[in-house]
């Protein structure tokens, strides 16, 4: 304990409702006595900058944090059949699902499928299996570790915040294994705009967080939502250009696909690693019928970026405000 910060154990109250200088209580025992006064210690929040303390608990609890990071990261391979496997299975899963879509439209329309459409679509599957991942095990985080939050203060966040750091080193080892697939056997060539999979992969990280943040702190004070994750997973993969292009719905459909913010991170990972595309220019598509497709547009990026940004602050942001009541309502 930091001297001068007086933390919680069983109640915290939000800034600016600090409760006015009361008289300890004294309760009566069952043998007439008097007992020990009632003492209720209260959290010093006190008119400071609400951001400089959330930084400063996440900072102060970072190996809290880490911890717990490495609970879950051992519990999910230690004693498992598959062990690393897992990190790969669901990529795999959804690749082998669209290669079947794939086939199937090749095979009513006369066409074929091409190498380079499987590749970019396991490299979208990978973002997706990411995200649907983290946001499956952070949204059940708060209500799944009850015991901790109703007992001990510490940042709730950290909770889900574990859960997407864990899921995002399944994503690395995943990566790793994708890497050697695509230039071992799908002859994807390398070029210096596959580092733009770096900001991608910050974007899609801050975006998972800001829905996990929101959806874990849903679950605690309306426990339908669990339901709502899973339909969200379920049904979202046909909503993101996972196994197709947004080009197939022609130029209004293109963009109207991109407004989900997750399409332009995706996207931008297919045309930077296996087109080896410059996200910094424009690139379009002529259809059949001769109408010009927004393929890409700078813009898309900058969009995902605010979405994830500005997202993340304000789900982090509300997450810290609503978090001294989790030990009511869980």
């Amino acid at each position: 304990m930091e001297r001068g910060r007086v933390t919680t154990i069983e109640h915290r109250v939000p800034q600016g409702e600090l409760p006015a200088a009361e008289e300890p209580s004294f309760e009566s025992s069952p043998e007439g006595k008097t007992a020990e006064p009632a003492v209720q210690v209260w959290t010093s929040a006190q008119g400071g900058d609400p951001w400089r303390e959330m930084i400063r608990e996440l900072v102060d609890f970072r190996e809290l944090l880490w911890r717990m990071v490495w609970r879950d990261i051992r519990i999910r391979y230690k004693q498992a059949v598959m062990g690393l496997g897992w990190a790969l299975l669901m990529p795999l899963m959804i690749v082998a699902a669209g290669c079947l879509v794939k086939l199937a439209l090749a095979y009513a329309g006369g066409n074929s499928v091409d190498l380079p459409r499987v590749a970019g679509m396991s490299v979208k599957a990978l973002g997706w299996a990411f995200f649907a991942g983290a946001l499956g095990f952070a949204a059940n985080s708060l209500t799944g570790n009850m015991q901790l939050v109703t007992k001990v203060y510490f940042p709730r966040e950290v909770f889900p915040l574990s859960a997407v750091i864990t899921q995002a080193v399944d994503m690395l080892l995943g990566a790793a294994f994708l890497s050697l697939l695509l230039f071992f056997f799908a002859g994807t060539v390398w070029t210096w705009n596959v580092l733009w999979a770096v900001p991608l992969t910050l974007v899609l990280v801050l975006l998972t967080a800001a829905a996990s943040l929101i959806l874990s702190c849903g679950n605690v004070f309306f426990r339908d939502v669990k339901y709502i994750v899973q339909v969200i997973l379920t049904f979202g993969i046909f909503f993101t250009p996972v196994f197709y292009e947004p080009e197939v719905f022609g130029p209004h459909g293109a963009i109207l696909m991109m407004l989900n913010p997750l399409s332009p991170v995706l996207e931008g990972l297919r045309l930077a690693v296996i087109e080896g595309h410059n996200l910094l220019e424009p690139l379009s598509w002529t259809d059949r019928a001769g109408a010009a497709i927004a393929v890409w547009r700078p813009w898309y990026a900058a969009y995902s970026t605010l979405w994830a940004v500005v997202g993340f602050l304000g789900a982090w942001r509300l997450f810290h405000k609503l978090e001294f009541l989790f030990a009511e309502y869980i």
